[in-house]
């Protein structure tokens, strides 16, 4: 099979994105995480499946942390842009809300249902309405967009948004080339144009401050997306936060996310006040 991507065959291509399988336990700690969030929807006050669109998965819940005037952290899940939903990772939300964060969990229509596009589009459609207010959730306040892989991509596009404060690509897929030279674009169909538009690493120089995170024991291909990203966005002048998890996978990264005292949380906390004191 000829080369594609830095020495990459299709079956190489494989093995260098495919998360699920570099991971033995995956299936079980899935489990867990939706019994987690199972369990978080109980716990604390929240308003679920409030639509920003027409369409069926064009919706988020609203779970306020009590506090007034505090910003709002958004969370896109990830999924390849063609998998999962928000309820499989809501117990994400403990720890923003521990740290005084009004939380958002986002959803979007899924690949092939939707093309790239069709999917950065609803996110830019997710945020007018949250900067509206529309459903007098009180959610016209900053607002720190995160995401969590194929979320971490669509997260640090839209930092140069005008209701960001900040953005925080987790584990981010900031080139979509290789995706789209792999089996993932079976079901995403990239065009050329989606590929240089919604690449974040083709657009460097511009937007928010960001806290970048991936784990240390991710595929190296995942590592090289953030640590490249990361570092171009320095050179380019941008005010970049690196946080390395040591010994965290592509899932367990996200367990680190739900404590108020993990890495991640403190690193942003730290971050964000030091824009308010700026």
């Amino acid at each position: 099979m000829s080369e594609l991507f830095r020495g990459m065959d299709r079956t190489a291509l494989r093995a260098a994105y495919d998360n699920v399988a570099a991971v033995e336990d995956v299936a079980e700690r899935m489990l867990g995480f939706q019994a987690r969030s199972a369990a978080l929807y109980e716990s604390v006050p929240c308003r679920r499946d409030i639509a920003y669109g027409p369409r069926p998965r064009q919706r988020f819940d609203w779970l306020p942390c009590g506090k007034p005037d505090t910003p709002i952290f958004v969370f896109i899940h990830g999924g390849y842009w063609q998998a999962r939903s928000k309820e499989d990772f809501a117990f994400v939300a403990s720890g923003p809300l521990a740290c005084g964060f009004n939380v958002v969990l986002a959803e979007y229509t899924l690949a092939p249902e939707a093309s790239m596009t069709e999917i950065v589009g609803e996110i830019e459609a997710l945020l007018a309405a949250l900067a509206d207010d529309r459903d007098g959730l009180g959610t016209r306040a900053p607002i720190c967009l995160a995401g969590h892989s194929a979320g971490g991509q669509l997260s640090a596009h839209f930092r140069e948004h005008e209701a960001l404060v900040h953005a925080m690509p987790i584990s981010a897929l900031v080139d979509l080339e290789p995706i789209a030279m792999s089996w993932l674009n079976d079901k995403l169909q990239l065009t050329p144009l989606e590929i240089d538009a919604y690449s974040p690493m083709r657009h460097i120089g511009r937007g928010v401050p960001m806290t970048i995170s991936v784990g240390t024991a991710e595929l190296p291909e995942l590592i090289r997306h953030s640590e490249e990203y990361a570092a171009a966005c320095r050179q380019a002048g941008e005010r970049v936060e690196f946080v390395p998890l040591p010994g965290c996978n592509h899932f367990t990264i996200l367990e680190d996310l739900a404590r108020p005292d993990g890495l991640q949380l403190r690193a942003l906390v730290t971050a964000m006040n030091m824009q308010r004191a700026g």
